[in-house]
């Protein structure tokens, strides 16, 4: 996105990638539907980032979600607003949009060279850096330098590191004195302990309309149960409360509620009606418990389940665990931390290194799915190019 910007300004581009072939994490994003961005006014969005520095806010007015369907529309694939208010394209995938995207950038004549790992910068006589000699090691393990009178570094967090993002760009900037935020996992499951009988039986099984609470605050959706925990879309909400309570105190309680469409009343009105001939199995299934969740009230209460429906129903609607670990960063959806803002100007390039921005993940925000995260690093990479232009014209603050 920035290299777009860059050459539609007249310049000359060169992306470096350090895969073997660009927009790995851009695919990925989309394999199940390419969530581009969401179709919520400007001012809720900036309430879903955690960062409120004026450098986001003016990042995401500056490039708005509505920017984002435009340049989709232009490249060919109209986007569509789902019934939770996301926006997707209208072929549901993320191959169509890149292959028109890297057809434009071709028309702009911006060199894409893949298979480079940037190295960091080369050394002045002094002992600091040349912030326009930029390092590269290629696949063959050759070293090559490159020279820019601009840079933008969109380096992405620490997840997902098979496709691109293993944050090892950290220790790079930090010895330079760039204030730095550590990554950790955000948008992610929970590692829990299951049983090997439950495992055996309902490892990747769906846990379907429940509502999860942690603290105060409750998500409804559907969870899904994996050999190591827990993971989908009410504990990716959660990810960033539950991590910080872990850090915290070292653990945090997580509440499912099996039946959130019943007051605890109502379900224990149920219960009394059931057959007293059933089994305990037959009953909770007859309430509208399914397979999965009678299974997880019998692996978090250790089979100790009441029939008595004043115990039972307050159970079902407020079932705990106690988890002590996220899933580890490589498997987190995206990242928390990064550069500081305060490291930064008001056009996202670093104070301390003149002519080097950067975008997206590397910087210090984080926020839930929801097209969110493609839009902010969307809006940075447009904010920091800009940044870049107006730097070329005008070396100095921007």
């Amino acid at each position: 996105m920035a290299a777009e910007v860059l050459a539609n300004a007249g310049l000359v581009v060169t992306v470096y990638e350090h895969q073997r072939s660009v927009g790995r994490k851009f695919l990925l994003a989309g394999r199940g539907g390419l969530n581009i961005t969401h179709s919520e006014p400007i001012d809720a969005m900036l309430g879903r980032y955690s960062a409120s520095s004026p450098s986001l806010v003016a990042a995401l007015r500056g490039f708005t979600s509505q920017d984002l369907r435009a340049w989709c529309a232009a490249l060919g694939e109209p986007t569509f607003v789902g019934s939770s208010g996301r926006v997707f394209p209208a072929s549901f995938r993320a191959t169509a949009l890149l292959r028109a995207w890297l057809a434009r950038l071709a028309d702009l004549e911006v060199a894409i060279k893949v298979g480079h790992r940037w190295q960091g910068w080369a050394s002045r006589p002094d002992g600091g850096v040349d912030a326009r000699g930029l390092i590269f090691e290629r696949s063959d393990g050759t070293i090559v330098e490159a020279v820019s009178d601009v840079t933008i570094l969109a380096l992405g967090g620490a997840s997902w590191p098979r496709v691109g993002s293993d944050g090892r760009w950290v220790d790079t900037l930090a010895r330079l004195g760039v204030k730095i935020a550590p990554l950790r996992p955000a948008n992610c499951g929970v590692l829990v302990d299951w049983s090997a009988d439950f495992v055996r039986q309902f490892g990747g099984a769906p846990l379907k309309n429940i509502a999860l609470t942690v603290g105060t605050a409750s998500v409804r959706g559907d969870a899904m149960i994996t050999t190591s925990g827990l993971e989908g879309g009410p504990v990716y909400a959660q990810s960033a409360t539950i991590r910080d309570s872990i850090d915290r105190l070292g653990s945090c309680t997580l509440s499912f509620d099996l039946q959130p469409d019943l007051t605890v009343a109502r379900l224990e009105e149920r219960l009394v009606r059931g057959r007293q001939k059933d089994s305990l199995t037959a009953m909770l299934h007859r309430i509208g418990l399914s397979k999965v969740s009678v299974a997880l009230l019998r692996e978090l209460t250790g089979n100790q389940i009441p029939r008595q429906p004043e115990a039972l129903a307050p159970m079902i609607k407020s079932l705990a665990i106690e988890v002590r670990s996220l899933m580890p960063i490589d498997r987190a959806i995206s990242t928390a931390g990064g550069i500081a803002f305060s490291e930064l100007d008001d056009v996202l390039m670093i104070k301390r290194l003149p002519g080097v921005f950067v975008a997206g993940e590397m910087v210090d925000w984080e926020a839930p799915t929801g097209g969110y995260l493609l839009q902010a690093s969307f809006s940075t990479a447009v904010t920091a190019a800009r940044g870049a232009v107006a730097f070329l014209h005008h070396p100095g603050p921007c």
